[in-house]
């Protein structure tokens, strides 16, 4: 079995942030159910988007105005018509995404680590 431990400088140059969702609609052409969401991470990153696979748990209605975790330093992907340019963090629980989020509302783009 492979040794696929990571070390401390492997971690550090993931960049997770906090952001809060301003936007949120279905996103028609992917293959699978997805929204687009567009999540606010504060002055320093700015908004980007992202396509979730999150519809058997959230409504659109859900997500505005909710904080997650994602990690904003991969490169952008092509998803169906729109580039995602973050990865939302969740649990998978079998169907389900259940998003990650900070207990209490904090300031957007705040780095977890």
């Amino acid at each position: 079995m492979e040794n696929n431990n990571l070390t401390w400088c492997d971690f550090e140059k993931v960049d997770i942030r906090v952001g809060t969702i301003l936007k949120a609609s279905e996103l028609q052409k992917a293959k699978k159910p997805a929204f687009v969401l567009e999540i606010d991470f504060g002055d320093a990153i700015g908004i980007k988007k992202s396509s979730a696979q999150i519809t058997e748990k959230y409504t659109v209605l859900d997500l505005i105005g909710k904080q997650v975790i994602a990690v904003v330093n991969f490169p952008s992907k092509q998803v169906a018509n729109i580039q995602s340019e973050c990865l939302v963090l969740g649990a998978i629980d079998g169907n389900f995404v259940v998003l990650i989020n900070p207990e209490v509302t904090v300031q957007n783009g705040l780095r977890i680590g």
